[in-house]
């Protein structure tokens, strides 16, 4: 899928007559002689540039510096063909996109910048003045503003048909919940699907019903949330929280796609790919809700399911990638389905003869106990923690201890910690998201720290073990604003150092004021 796919797919959803793209501006819709604003992410030249040459016949987009009229098609599937028509203007050169008739033929020779029989093209240029300012910060692919402005939003019909949508435009979260619009998480941000009304909280429990388990139902009416994973055929599957809220029933659709994302494609740094390798020891991925750390563990377990000759056993709530078994023999299990908790299955798992064990959230002291002992005793052991940094995911799995067992506790983890990978996911300059890691390899001087409390000294070692593939998460962000992938205020948000990433920017030549800088006090 071209990183282009979904505005054009926007473009369909909102009935728009067309998607309009400038240098230094977001994407805007537009219809009749009004433009929206659809999403908050700003396109540079450079990355304009880059959307169109995913697509563009080569040689059809003109040089940087130069502003010449060009016009090319592309089809978005079998049935639907866009129209790009570069026009040069005060902007330097501003883009127009807009879907082409079905019974219209492609143009044969059509001249740059004409406009196909039968058709009035999209105007292009500023907006007209009496079409009002353009809405800010207002909805993204897959909803539908122009429409809202003349079409009363009607009722949700099924979830099945919200769900279709969540895949074809990418989002990474449906949330539906009684007496609010509907709402898409695309590239990090929520996004109003204004096209639908708010649903009561009976549609949603009629909605959600043919999906629910009864084992669910029952938890949910025991107490007020549960979790599942439930798949739409051929399409993804999906994690499912429902809750009880004050306005009634809610729930959020996490996606998961239907093929375990590898590791080339996910891009993951070449520094992770020896983790598959260990014959024993913990290794940790972490990062807040939402920063992909289920699929970078899904990457990973593929790739030692792929090269090995092993067992691997997972324990999850829920199941989310599923993983059919290649070179290993693989066996998944759900929490609440097929073990009663966490350290139940983990405790199980050490007599189903495993050589590898993924432990879907590390959530309790007794949970990280025995994934410790598992992994001391000969075992790889892949888990997940909510923490920000490395230096941090190493404090939280000792402060979780008594004090009077903490001194035990660094001694285990010095001897059986292998690696940890903080990351966190940004959203890209031009659509899309790209993620950001820091990761702590567990070298001798690292274990030496380990054991002897001083934490805080593990940053000072991770800059010194740059060569073994170790970084920060600052110096993954700073690359990424380098690289112009991201803008220095998302890489900011991001970050957990602030100060030290807007000190590093500054360094490399980058001004950056950080949001309120100038605030008084």
């Amino acid at each position: 899928m071209a990183t282009i796919d979904p505005l054009l797919r926007a473009v369909l959803q909102a009935r728009a007559d067309a998607l309009v793209l400038r240098p230094g501006q977001r994407p805007s819709l537009r219809r009749g002689k009004t433009e929206k604003e659809f999403t908050r992410q700003v396109l540079d030249a450079q990355a304009l540039r880059r959307l169109l040459k995913e697509v563009a016949p080569p040689g059809t987009v003109p040089p940087p510096g130069v502003a010449e009229a060009f016009e090319f098609e592309v089809p978005l599937d079998d049935n639907q063909r866009f129209r790009f028509q570069g026009v040069p203007d005060a902007d330097g050169l501003t883009v127009v996109v807009w879907p082409v008739p079905r019974d219209e033929a492609t143009p044969e020779g059509n001249p740059a910048g004409s406009t196909p029989a039968g058709r009035t093209a999209p105007t292009t240029g500023p907006v007209a003045a009496d079409a009002g300012p353009a809405e800010k910060g207002s909805e993204a692919a897959g909803v539908n503003p122009a429409a809202a402005a003349s079409e009363p939003p009607r009722p949700v019909e099924s979830l099945e048909e919200l769900l279709e949508r969540m895949v074809q435009t990418g989002a990474s979260d449906l949330h539906l919940s009684a007496g609010q619009t509907p709402r898409f998480r695309l590239d990090g941000e929520m996004t109003p699907l204004t096209d639908l009304e708010a649903p009561a909280s009976a549609l949603v429990e009629r909605l959600l019903r043919p999906i629910l388990p009864q084992r669910n139902a029952e938890e949910l009416a025991e107490s007020s949330d549960t979790d599942f994973a439930w798949e739409l055929p051929g399409r993804a599957r999906f994690r499912v929280n429902v809750f009880r809220d004050r306005h009634g029933l809610g729930t959020v659709l996490r996606q998961i796609p239907h093929e375990i994302p590898s590791f080339e494609k996910l891009g993951l740094p070449a520094a992770l790919r020896p983790l598959t390798h260990f014959a024993k020891g913990l290794v940790l991925i972490t990062g807040p809700t939402g920063s992909g750390k289920s699929t970078t563990l899904a990457a990973l377990l593929d790739l030692i399911n792929r090269d090995r000759r092993e067992h691997i056993v997972t324990i999850e709530d829920p199941i989310e990638f599923v993983h059919p078994s290649k070179g290993c023999l693989v066996n998944q299990r759900e929490v609440g389905v097929h073990t009663h908790s966490f350290k139940s299955a983990l405790r199980a798992a050490l007599r189903e003869d495993p050589d590898i064990v993924l432990v879907g959230e590390m959530r309790d002291l007794e949970t990280i106990s025995i994934a410790i002992e598992t992994a001391e005793t000969g075992h790889l052991v892949l888990g997940t923690l909510h923490t920000t940094t490395a230096p941090s995911t190493v404090q939280r799995l000792v402060d979780q201890f008594p004090g009077d067992r903490q001194g035990q506790i660094r001694m285990m983890l010095a001897d059986s910690l292998r690696a940890v990978v903080a990351q966190t996911l940004l959203k890209r300059v031009g659509g899309g998201r790209v993620g950001a890691y820091e990761i702590l390899i567990c070298t001798p001087a690292i274990s030496n720290l380990v054991r002897e409390g001083k934490v805080f000294q593990i940053a000072s070692a991770m800059q010194t073990g740059r060569q073994l593939g170790m970084r920060q998460l600052n110096d993954d962000l700073a690359r990424l604003v380098k690289e112009k992938v991201v803008e220095p205020e998302e890489a900011w948000r991001k970050a957990a150092d602030k100060d030290g990433l807007v000190a590093r920017l500054n360094a490399a030549g980058i001004r950056f004021e950080p949001p309120g800088a100038d605030d008084p006090q």
